[in-house]
């Protein structure tokens, strides 16, 4: 693993007040840097990432943005010689990739946190992708398990706390891949890059976990890799339920505990009782 696919945290000196004791201890912060994406020398993106897995996550930005659709695509992703803060990636697309830079839905510059940035119509991007309409089906146990998987594998979160993580799991609740970054945007795109880039597309019988909540950036994405469960261990927003339920997706929020929330397209989750 070379530094660029390793999440990357910095150590510094902080005060600590602990019930009246006051010390100087050392502390990790998930670092925050903005990174550049170009498409044939053009800026596409500057995003504010956590630096680890940035080949993935210009990958998936370009899928989720309907620029590319499979790993022949792309030729090579590299980081511009010029750019000594390795800050700035250039993509090569193969010659016959037609790319219609003004289809860009998202503002040049987007904020790690960002929710909907800068966004097109919600007509236009549901244009690009079809509707899923995957009949995989998952217990709800298997599910109900993902997030202590996902947890005890946030490897920089145990040292930072200040990480955000996105997972693919399979429908047996196997853990594909997993990624970390300060935003979760971020953290989707890097986990649907690595899936283009190993020709795992379509994902039309796994599920996305996210650490946070369930925005419609997050299911718009999600829609790109044909996936037909997203699950959240917080809340969804009203326009991600709205979404997911005319995308033919399942979304579950509040997924901690041993509990969920289903709230599209329960069809898809079994249960060992009937709902009350």
């Amino acid at each position: 693993m070379s530094l660029m696919d390793q999440t990357r945290a910095d150590e510094v000196i902080v005060t600590r007040w602990n019930a009246g004791s006051l010390s100087e201890q050392s502390d990790e912060l998930a670092v925050e840097e903005p990174l550049e994406i170009r498409v044939r020398g053009q800026a596409i993106s500057v995003t504010m990432r956590t630096p680890g897995h940035d080949a993935e996550l210009a990958a998936g930005f370009l899928l989720t943005e309907g620029l590319i659709h499979q790993a022949a695509d792309v030729l090579r992703i590299e980081p511009c010689d010029r750019n000594e803060a390795g800050n700035l990636l250039n993509v090569i697309l193969a010659p016959e990739i037609s790319v219609d830079f003004a289809k860009l839905t998202r503002h040049v510059f987007a904020a790690s946190s960002c929710g909907l940035c800068g966004k097109a119509t919600i007509d236009a991007i549901r244009a690009n992708f079809p509707r899923v309409t995957s009949n995989v089906v998952i217990d709800a146990q298997t599910i109900a398990h993902m997030p202590q998987i996902m947890r005890q594998t946030q490897e920089t979160f145990a040292r930072t706390g200040g990480l955000h993580a996105a997972a693919i799991f399979d429908e047996s609740g196997k853990l594909l891949v997993l990624r970390e970054d300060v935003g979760r945007h971020n953290a989707v795109d890097k986990v649907l890059g690595w899936a283009l880039m190993n020709e795992k597309l379509p994902l039309n019988n796994h599920v996305l976990l996210v650490s946070g909540r369930s925005s419609f950036e997050i299911m718009q994405k999600s829609l790109a890799a044909a996936l037909p469960i997203v699950a959240a261990v917080s809340a969804p927003s009203s326009l991600a339920v709205e979404f997911a339920n005319e995308s033919g997706q399942t979304l579950i929020g509040f997924l901690r505990e041993g509990r969920m929330n289903v709230y599209t397209n329960v069809q898809r989750i079994r249960f060992s009782v009937e709902p009350k």
